[in-house]
């Protein structure tokens, strides 16, 4: 199968790093053959710092060590490649930079978050569907080696816990930056389906509690004070499945061993409507954090 060639959107994030090593370069332990990297738009965002600081750094190694074509638009960028990694830090951007890129009918990846509210979401979804868009868009952990595959055969999650980190930034919305990884493990093992979310709010810890249609209940437990490793604990039948992330392989590599078949066929992995929902429960915690644990329902 001939190599694909993929741009990237959003040289703000150390994701570009991870990615363009695992797929460019064959000498990497990692590697994840059949796409190549070949141009990007910087982007950048002046609403939070993790973009505005990082944007440059990161535009300066994919020019000169890496060798990338800087593109001066995300049209040009969109015309050229044969798909699209969308990686630009600030889920606030998605919508927008997808509205540009989608008109060429290329298959895109979002990193996450899909966007950091759900009318955003909702909108990306329904454009992918209008202009006949792959799409897929997840975090890393959902296919992070020692979370992934605690299930055997139809066994499934009676309730489940997700945790991990949980930093929250003054000038990013809340549960969109990590929290966005908790649940988007929760809803690897529990899928679509939850109706109220409800947060919990203290200085070390953030304890985000859906309730789901059947009566299931997910937990997504973000720290900030301890141990810096995400893992879930899953209840069923037949008894408890505990799992930490593995530091190896990497992450990264376990996800692009999903993306890069998702760019050579068009067909994700994931249902589009259950990263919807993921985005959805976040507006819904953080609306029940504005409101100080109060529950709330899940727009519709």
């Amino acid at each position: 199968m001939k190599e694909m060639r993929l741009g990237v959107i959003g040289l703000d994030t150390s994701h570009v790093e991870a990615f363009i090593k695992l797929l460019n370069y064959e000498s990497s332990e990692y590697h994840v053959p059949g796409t190549r990297i070949v141009g990007a738009y910087p982007g950048g965002s002046q609403l939070c710092a993790v973009s505005r600081d990082r944007v440059a750094k990161f535009t300066d190694a994919y020019r000169t060590e890496h060798k990338v074509r800087i593109y001066d638009s995300m049209e040009a960028l969109g015309k050229d490649m044969d798909g699209i990694l969308l990686h630009s830090v600030d889920g606030r951007q998605h919508r927008e930079q997808f509205e540009a890129v989608s008109k060429f009918g290329k298959p895109v990846f979002i990193d996450k978050p899909l966007a950091c509210s759900f009318e955003d979401s909702r909108r990306i979804a329904d454009l992918a569907a209008e202009r006949s868009v792959p799409l897929m868009s997840c975090s890393a952990l959902r296919y992070g080696a020692g979370i992934t595959g605690l299930l055997a055969g139809d066994e499934r999650a009676d309730s489940a816990e997700a945790f991990g980190p949980m930093p929250i930034l003054s000038d990013y919305p809340p549960y969109y930056w990590y929290g966005v990884h908790g649940a988007d493990v929760l809803y690897s093992y529990l899928g679509r389906g939850c109706r109220t979310a409800q947060a919990v709010h203290t200085d070390g810890v953030d304890l985000l509690v859906g309730v789901w249609a059947d009566g299931r209940i997910g937990t997504v437990r973000g720290l900030r004070e301890g141990t810096w490793e995400f893992g879930c604990t899953l209840f069923t039948k037949s008894g408890k499945r505990d799992s930490v992330a593995a530091e190896t392989p990497p992450s990264y590599a376990m996800l692009l061993q999903k993306v890069v078949p998702f760019f050579q066929t068009g067909r994700s992995p994931i249902d589009l409507e259950e990263t919807v929902e993921v985005m959805a429960f976040l507006e819904a915690a953080e609306a029940s954090l504005a409101k100080k644990g109060r529950v709330v329902e899940l727009p519709k």
